[in-house]
């Protein structure tokens, strides 16, 4: 495996490799399903991850916890997640 450098992640940002599988991800379910990959969603995730807001250790606990439950929710809810949904479907 690759040791994450700023000249093998995405777009040379400096990611961890964790970080920087999410994005190629994020890219490849988008193309998948045809939909285009580079969104503010994908910006949005990008900055998250340059400039990860401060939170304390109990905000952690809470917010994996939130996060599990909407994933959980979101999978329920017709099997689609945020990877494969298209926020403007063209009809």
């Amino acid at each position: 495996m690759k040791t994450p450098e700023p000249a093998n992640t995405f777009r040379g940002l400096p990611l961890s490799s964790e970080q920087d599988s999410e994005i190629r991800h994020y890219i490849h379910g988008r193309e998948r399903n045809g939909l285009p990959w580079n969104t503010p969603e994908l910006e949005a995730m990008i900055a998250d991850m340059l400039n990860p807001p401060e939170t304390g250790e109990d905000d952690r606990g809470a917010l994996s916890q939130s996060m599990g439950a909407e994933r959980a929710a979101a999978v329920s809810d017709g099997g689609k997640d945020a990877y494969s949904a298209d926020p403007s479907p063209e009809s």
